[in-house]
Order: structure tokens, then C-alpha cells, then sequence
């Protein structure tokens, strides 16, 4: 356990997110939420995924990119926002846990509600221990559409491979479930 442990600390990040979502920021103003419909299609969208976007890039050493995209409920009003997480492989149990330090960006909007919205955070990682094995990563994102304070729907994807239109992926049209940094 106690190499494991140093393992997992070398996985502490030096940096939070480096980067948001570059899309404009609305809030919602009206009080109260009004009637929506279920979010069963929003839920089974296939709009609504999750993807390592950037894996180790010789011009971003450690580096992890989490991407996400959403659809809208088509209500203007309404704003959406997405949490990016880092989880690792732990090699002796094949469980993934939750990197402890720096591995949550917390909620971020990411745009009004009305149409589909992608966002994503990259994550900088300290340098593998000499020695220990690659470490392996996969990211978890959390959507949330909400109507003033209140949350009208929420769902939870871990990444996947092969989304088309992936943007800002490192390099272009990158898609990945998992990522590993040696």
C-alpha cells in the first residue's frame, strides 16, 4: 500500500484546471422554475457524452483534457454546467478513485440552455515517480441544467471514445476513454 500511496500522491495535480470553456456565460433570471418537459430524451441524447480530449501531448507533457458535451432543453432561460473529474486506475484493486487534489474543476457554465454546448478543462499533472507504472486516467463529468438555483435535471458520464467534432481535442479530432501518462 505504500507504494501505491506514493503513486497516488505523485498523481496530485500542480494545477487545477488550465483552461475553461471558452463559451459565453448566461444566467438564468426568472424566479422559480416553470413546467419542463422529462428529461428522459435529454438523459438518452447522444449529445450527452464525455471524452479525454488530451492525452500527454509532447507540447503539454502531463497533461489530461476532459471534454464534455450537452444538450440544450431548448428554454433560453435556462443555463447549463458541467463538473470535470479525474479519476486513476488504482493497479492492485482495478477500482477507479477519485484523484483527491486538484482532480474537480466544480461547476462551470457553460451557456444558455437553448442549444447543444460543449466544454471541457485540462488538467496538469506532477511528474510520474521514476520507476512506478504509467498512471491511467480517465475523466468523469457531471451535467447539470438548471433554472435559476434550482436543478431541473442532472446526469453523469464517464469518458468514451469516438465523438465526432470534439473541439480543441490535442491533436484535432482526438477521442479517448482513458489516458495514460508514463
Amino acid at each position: 500500500m505504500a507504494r501505491f500511496a506514493s503513486h497516488a500522491a505523485a498523481l496530485t495535480l500542480a494545477v487545477g484546471a488550465l483552461s475553461a470553456p471558452a463559451l459565453a456565460v448566461a444566467t438564468a433570471g426568472a424566479q422559480g422554475a416553470p413546467a419542463r418537459p422529462g428529461g428522459h430524451s435529454l438523459l438518452s441524447s447522444r449529445e450527452l457524452w464525455a471524452t479525454v480530449d488530451v492525452c500527454d501531448p509532447s507540447d503539454q507533457p502531463n497533461t489530461v483534457g476532459v471534454r464534455g458535451s450537452m444538450p440544450g432543453d431548448g428554454h433560453p432561460k435556462d443555463t447549463m454546467y458541467m463538473r470535470f473529474q479525474l479519476q486513476y486506475l488504482d493497479t492492485k484493486t482495478g477500482a477507479w478513485s477519485d484523484l483527491v487534489h486538484g482532480g474537480n474543476s466544480g461547476f462551470i457554465a457553460v451557456g444558455t440552455a437553448k442549444s447543444v454546448r460543449q466544454g471541457g478543462t485540462s488538467f496538469q499533472l506532477g511528474a510520474p515517480v521514476a520507476g512506478q507504472p504509467a498512471y491511467t486516467l480517465r475523466g468523469l463529468v457531471t451535467f447539470q441544467w438548471r433554472h435559476g438555483t434550482s436543478v431541473l435535471h442532472e446526469a453523469t458520464r464517464t469518458t468514451s471514445a469516438g465523438h465526432q467534432g470534439v473541439g480543441d481535442a490535442d491533436p484535432p479530432g482526438y477521442s479517448a476513454a482513458q489516458c495514460a501518462i508514463a
